[in-house]
């Protein structure tokens, strides 16, 4: 245990008076991640409740935060790698929906809507072009990290709105690894990475900690997680509203939306610190710093 302010870099508590408290050392390790720049992001469509095509889209402003989000990432110490954009693919942008990554194994995706269906394809020839030769596509509807959160023991499988159920066990066959289904209930969570990530993986010395929004989830699946993770941060409404639950975690710095403003708070009485990026532009297609980056663990 350590004592430490509540207080760091491009991040300013609520609190109007100076706390201290114990809490538990939090140890960031690094990570690597795949992104890919919004040169033609747009919203041309509606395909979740996010997406107005109506609304104007400033491309170069989503660009700029595109690129902000990018070098908070290396200013922490992580590894980018960069796919290129390809016209007429305005979402691939968000990368999180076109792979999932275990221990050097890759899983592709396979979207649910045709106007994201080329992606995938453009996902799998980069990893193969990097030396992944452990690649499967899947069978099933599968949007990846979209709807998978690996908690370094399990992987949390979303469904409801995009993956499908069968997608799971295929995940449990092509990675390897034990996986969890919970159920989505509320459109605006339309993945599960718009309303649960993973804070603190699991260890040799320590366990999962994740931060979720109870109600974009099914009765059945809120019982699974309170059993799961007893000490996990729960979000507010207007938290997951501002799709303060897209956040990326290397687990002790966490970048959150700068809306987020209750659950940055939260975070930093526990001992994590966060990194608040605007992201506002991408949020019209329904997006936040975990849709823009896939994480590779090898």
């Amino acid at each position: 245990m350590t004592t430490v302010p509540l207080s760091g870099a491009g991040y300013q508590p609520a609190h109007s008076a100076s706390i201290v408290i114990p809490v538990e050392e939090r140890v960031p390790t690094r990570r690597r991640y795949l992104m890919c720049p919004p040169r033609y992001f747009t919203v041309e469509y509606s395909i979740n409740p996010w997406m107005d095509p109506d609304q104007p889209v400033d491309t170069d402003l989503a660009m700029a935060q595109w690129t902000a989000l990018r070098d908070a990432y290396t200013e922490l110490g992580h590894t980018v790698e960069v796919i290129e954009p390809q016209p007429g693919l305005p979402d691939m942008v968000f990368a999180a929906n076109s792979g999932t990554v275990v221990d050097g194994r890759v899983l592709g995706a396979r979207f649910r809507a045709p106007q994201r269906a080329a992606e995938a394809d453009h996902f799998r020839r980069w990893f193969l072009d990097h030396d992944y030769h452990d690649v499967v596509m899947p069978t099933a509807i599968n949007e990846a990290e979209g709807d998978f959160a690996w908690t370094g023991g399990l992987l949390l499988a979303g469904t409801g709105f995009r993956t499908d159920p069968q997608a799971h066990a295929e995940a449990q066959e092509v990675l390897g690894v034990p996986v969890v289904s919970l159920r989505l209930v509320d459109p605006r969570y339309y993945h599960l990475d718009t309303a649960l990530f993973v804070l603190t993986e699991s260890g040799p010395e320590q366990t999962a900690r994740v931060a979720y929004y109870p109600e974009a989830f099914s009765p059945g699946s809120q019982r699974v997680l309170r059993r799961l993770f007893p000490d996990a941060v729960i979000a507010t409404a207007d938290d997951a509203g501002c799709l303060g639950l897209n956040g990326v975690s290397d687990g002790r710095n966490v970048v959150l939306p700068t809306e987020a403003k209750q659950l940055a708070d939260e975070l930093a009485l526990q001992g994590y610190h966060p990194v608040l990026v605007d992201i506002s532009e991408l949020r019209k297609a329904g997006g936040g710093p975990k849709c823009c980056t896939l994480e590779i663990r090898d």
